[in-house]
């Protein structure tokens, strides 16, 4: 991470609008042409780790509090969001960076950390600890439980606050786009 002294992390409330339209079009340009404003908006409302290179911000990634259900509890959850580096900067340790700053959080503040993992980064995330939920996963609805079979091999959680089996059930909180 050469040139770089530290990722930065504030709360959506503490970034002004320009960084958020920064961060919205870095995500753009990293996703292209899958990013949605669904997308965008699940990233909204939580830490923000940012990294910067001069004016120009070339990492950004988010936590959000979500709730999960496993075992019969509401486990209190840091659901990472937005996990995004500009591809002429990608394999320095920013997006190592970015996460250490979230599972920071994870770890102080939440029973656990949870993420929805593209094909590509699974090795990236398994590589710092994630692992990688086993068992069928659901979404609580408005209409009632459904099954995400989907979303099955591709949710990762970390530092459970909890002992969990990871072949058991996972469901999700309810939010428009992508439940998961």
């Amino acid at each position: 991470m050469a040139g770089m002294t530290e990722v930065r992390t504030a709360h959506t409330a503490d970034l002004d609008s320009a960084t958020l339209k920064a961060a919205r079009a870095l995500l753009d340009d990293v996703f292209a042409p899958d990013m949605t404003d669904h997308d965008w908006e699940h990233a909204l409302g939580g830490v923000h780790a940012l990294v910067w290179e001069g004016g120009e911000l070339i990492g950004h990634a988010s936590l959000v509090q979500r709730r999960l259900l496993y075992g019969g509890r509401a486990l209190r959850t840091g659901y990472v969001e937005g996990v995004g580096v500009r591809a002429d900067r990608r394999g320095r340790g920013y997006g190592a960076a970015l996460m250490e700053a979230l599972e920071r959080v994870v770890r102080g503040a939440y029973d656990l950390g949870a993420l929805g993992a593209s094909d590509e980064a699974a090795d990236f995330y398994a590589s710092r600890g994630w692992r990688r939920w086993q068992g069928p996963t659901f979404a609580l609805t408005p209409g009632g439980v459904i099954r995400t079979a989907d979303e099955d091999g591709g949710i990762y959680v970390f530092a459970p606050a909890v002992p969990m089996d990871l072949s058991g059930e996972l469901t999700c909180d309810w939010r428009d786009g992508d439940v998961w």
